[in-house]
């Protein structure tokens, strides 16, 4: 705490004093809620939203919403808010970050602004991060809603547009950041307004704000099409890259020109960029046969290499991804869970594939794509909790307009945090960390070691093999077993290693989790998967086999509730659990959540972090004073260090890592900022279309201004009309306004005219093509493939955009070599190409309405038979002879007597 946090008091305890005669205001009325009947209680909703219709706003209603939803939860599901959840859910109404610990119970707290938003009718979407907790909190809070009156949805993965419309309808709606954001991208991509699910952004609460705003914050969500088949140049890249030979530098050996230094190309594993040497360079030009690899015509072959050594230099197996059935898998560096579907973009991806020997998939083409910052600023509100967000408040603050709020734990929190232990060498702290392990399991102390990486986790767990200590593994390769592994962590003399703990979504408790040990035994018993899920599951159902199911689980977790009561007594005497960091994380953020899985809900607990100077935070950002202060105690291998000095330089790297992170995401979000006003503006008029607007105005008015635009550009007002480009002009427009005749003028006639009568001869015969096509086809036709072509268009060139603003995006910074800001040059040459693919859309459109052919699936005429008897027809005239349709040949004279061949005339528009 600073000083002026200790003269004037933190912003948050400010915030909490204005906050808390509100908190008192529903405390006040939790008598008077108690004394009503179930049906009066429900009442409450009718009359909340009677008062909303009057004029109240949701601040007036609060007390009593707040108070109503307190004895629902009681009454429904045994849990009442304790106070300070009713000051969370207080912050959250009110569009902030709640940061409150692990173990308070931030899924009730969502509940009180959830129903309070939810009375406005227009929708309030809680976010969690996986499939399982929003199925979870779906069903189990969703009690307390329907119980009030409210309609509750869930939106995961796998759901038909019809499911998802019902589930986006209802008051409440639980879903994932991924669906809900891919929702919006498919949303912008239909045809007809009918098939759209979403209906607005009213309210969202966002379950682990920091993983989802932040961590996620640098990946875009791209909705990506079949692209171009794989090359075989990823596997020679791949093939050219193994034999350069690599140099790595850091802070510490870094060197103002990269050229001075030794090797083909040179890996900055701070920036993690890898650059090709001069020497570098003309291997590359001797081993694919180039003149110049930085030729314009050689992008392509550059840019495979560029990939490939970055999947070789950068991109560290186990760490980054894992290979698992022969498919590259990402790993989230922030939770060490498996990202399945998603993929490197720009073709690392497929560079990684072909370093490791599997099957190089095609690439992909971006069909729509938006960043979790534009996309959650789409919500009229936002708000989010976490137990961890303090550190990032800034960034909450710049990007988002959040504030954070602490909220105070529930009951004292008693957990140790010991100091950090430095070593010289890796091997001498790992060493520490087993010795630490052994001590405390055979006290029966349940110990919980974090890793940050695949690779370090199984080294440690070779290291607890020989020392004899029984202990379970969590990483990405078991990622399966990741419920039962956590649950159990808590057990006496248990000892867990586990990768990055962000966001796990399960609590440990001392003595062990009684839920999964009842799971365990059913499973024994022979009870299937499925059913084990509907057996802790919170669904309304009539099925006896899940009822009974139910009810054995019920007996069974309280069988072993009271089985671990008194190994929890022990635990607790033992010190409770005991978290071990084998290393600093980049981000302080990710340390305090590892931190926050003890001393839970005021049970004891503590936490150490084991460090050395080879670990790569000290490496990388660490600096030469801590270096020189290593060597200059001149201590031993396995003598710990603890000075105030190296602690600062800890936190000091912590805080240049972390600000180079916001440094990158806010770099992303002012390119995406570009994109994202013209997403908007795309996506505007999409909307106008689906609407049903009446565009048959629009399209002539796009038709008189795009021949008022293209002939000026052939035809210069101030030129004489003999250097008019009028063959250019004619070729412009040929086959779908002119034909081979038009534009043909005498000198004589030429003088006469100015290029505003030679564009309103244009206009006028295009309109005539038009109110032909309109004439044959009817108006409710024509006003469908207006609003059929045009979004066809439309979708088509913004894909093409999309693909060509990457493109820009890639090639952009070589502007600051030329002392130009690289985003206001990407914002002048973007918005220039959004005008071009504006006015390409316009004209477009307008040659697609004038030359649709619209195929009919009517039977084939029958062949017209003479009748024998008669030559009179039905009304007493003359029967004519049957019309026996010739086949033109394309050289054959037009059948419309215009003089010219067929394929020059009306052949040309044949489909």
């Amino acid at each position: 705490m600073g000083l002026k946090d200790l003269l004037f008091g933190s912003y948050s305890k400010k915030e909490l004093k204005r906050i808390d005669p509100i908190a008192q205001q529903v405390y006040a009325l939790e008598d008077e809620y108690r004394k009503k009947t179930d049906e009066e209680l429900r009442q409450t909703t009718v009359s909340l939203r009677e008062k909303l219709a009057g004029g109240a706003t949701l601040d007036d209603i609060l007390p009593d919403a707040f108070a109503a939803c307190r004895e629902a939860g009681d009454r429904v599901l045994g849990m009442r808010h304790f106070p300070v959840q009713v000051v969370g859910g207080i912050v959250l109404h009110q569009g902030r970050i709640a940061e409150m610990k692990t173990g308070e119970g931030k899924t009730l707290v969502a509940t009180l602004p959830a129903y309070l938003n939810a009375l406005s009718g227009k929708g309030v979407h809680i976010v969690t991060v996986n499939d399982y907790l929003a199925k979870r909190d779906s069903e189990w809070m969703g009690k307390i809603y329907r119980f009030l009156g409210l309609s509750v949805g869930l939106i995961v993965n796998g759901m038909d547009n019809e499911a998802r419309r019902r589930a986006y309808n209802c008051d409440i709606t639980y879903g994932t950041n991924n669906e809900l954001g891919f929702d919006y991208l498919r949303d912008n991509m239909v045809i007809y307004k009918e098939n759209k699910v979403q209906r607005g952004f009213n309210f969202a609460i966002v379950d682990e704000v920091d993983s989802i705003l932040i961590d996620e914050a640098r990946t875009p969500l791209i909705i990506s099409g079949q692209g171009d088949k794989s090359t075989d140049l990823y596997q020679t890249a791949d093939k050219f890259a193994r034999t350069l030979k690599v140099t790595k530098v850091t802070e510490l050996n870094a060197k103002e020109d990269n050229d001075e230094l030794e090797g083909d190309y040179i890996v900055d594993e701070k920036a993690k960029t890898a650059t090709l040497t001069k020497a570098g360079i003309k291997k590359a030009e001797a081993y694919f046969g180039l003149t110049n690899l930085n030729d314009a015509d050689n992008m392509t072959i550059a840019h495979h290499i560029n990939q490939a050594i970055r999947a070789h230099g950068i991109m560290v197996r186990d760490v980054d991804y894992v290979v698992k059935d022969g498919e590259v898998i990402i790993v989230d560096e922030f939770t060490g869970r498996l990202m399945i579907g998603r993929r490197f973009n720009e073709g690392l991806h497929q560079a990684i594939e072909a370093k490791e020997g599997v099957k190089v998939m095609r690439e992909s083409k971006t069909l729509a794509t938006i960043t979790f910052q534009n996309f959650f600023r789409l919500y009229q509100k936002l708000s989010g909790m976490t137990g961890t967000a303090m550190t990032e408040q800034n960034e909450f603050n710049e990007i988002y307009k959040l504030d954070v709020i602490e909220i105070p734990t529930n009951k004292p929190n008693v957990r140790k945090d010991h100091d950090d232990q430095v070593y010289k060498t890796e091997q001498a702290k790992f060493n520490a960390v087993i010795d630490q392990v052994v001590e405390s399991h055979a006290k029966g102390q349940p110990v919980l070691v974090g890793t940050i990486s695949i690779e370090k986790s199984e080294l440690l767990s070779k290291m607890l093999k020989h020392r004899g200590v029984p202990h379970q593994v969590l990483n990405a390769k078991y990622h399966e077993k990741e419920a039962q592994i956590v649950a159990q962590a808590g057990k006496k003399g248990a000892v867990t290693i586990a990768t990055n703990m962000a966001g796990r979504g399960t609590d440990i408790i001392l003595g062990g989790n009684a839920e999964m040990m009842a799971k365990d035994e059913m499973r024994k018993k022979g009870y299937y998967e499925e059913l084990l899920v509907e057996a802790t599951g919170y669904s309304d159902t009539d099925d006896e086999e899940i009822i009974e199911c139910r009810k054995t689980f019920a007996e069974l977790e309280q069988k072993y509730k009271e089985q671990i009561a008194a190994e929890a007594e022990e635990v607790k005497a033992a010190g409770g659990l005991f978290i071990i960091g084998t290393e600093r994380h980049e981000s302080r953020r990710i340390d305090n959540q590892l931190r926050g899985r003890a001393g839970r809900q005021g049970d004891p607990g503590e936490t150490i972090f084991y460090m050395s100077l080879e670990d790569d935070l000290m490496r990388l950002f660490g600096g030469e004073r801590v270096q020189a202060l290593m060597n200059s105690l001149g201590l031993e291998e396995d003598q710990p260090i603890e000075t105030k000095m190296l602690t600062n330089a800890i936190e000091s790297a912590q805080r240049k890592v972390e600000g180079r992170n916001f440094g990158i995401r806010k770099n992303v979000l002012q390119y995406d900022d570009v994109m994202n006003k013209q997403r908007e503006i795309i996506y505007a008029q999409r909307d106008k279309v689906l609407n049903g607007e009446d565009l048959k105005q629009y399209v002539l008015t796009m038709l008189e201004e795009g021949i008022k635009d293209v002939v000026s550009t052939y035809l210069a007002a101030d030129s004489d009309p003999a250097d008019w480009n009028l063959k250019g002009l004619k070729d412009h427009y040929l086959g779908w306004i002119t034909g081979e005749d038009d534009l043909d003028y005498t000198p004589e006639e030429l003088a006469g005219l100015t290029p505003d009568d030679i564009a309103a001869q244009l206009i006028e015969k295009a309109k005539n093509i038009y109110f032909e096509k309109e004439e044959k086809y009817g108006s409710p036709i024509m006003r469908e493939l207006e609003r059929v072509v045009l979004l066809r268009v439309v979708d088509t060139k913004w894909m093409d955009h999309i693909d060509a603003m990457d493109e820009l995006k890639k090639g952009i910074y070589l502007r600051s070599y030329a002392q130009k800001d690289p985003v206001v040059e990407y914002k002048i040459e973007g918005f220039d190409m959004f005008d071009a693919m504006v006015e390409s859309i316009k004209e477009d459109t307008v040659k697609m309405l004038l030359t649709v052919q619209i195929k009919t699936q009517e039977e084939p005429k029958r062949e017209a038979v003479m009748k024998p008897a008669t030559n009179q027809s039905g009304d007493g005239s003359a029967a004519k002879e049957p019309v026996r349709k010739k086949k033109v040949g394309r050289n054959d004279p037009c059948p419309c007597g215009s003089g010219k061949k067929y394929k020059k005339c009306c052949g040309r528009f044949e489909n």
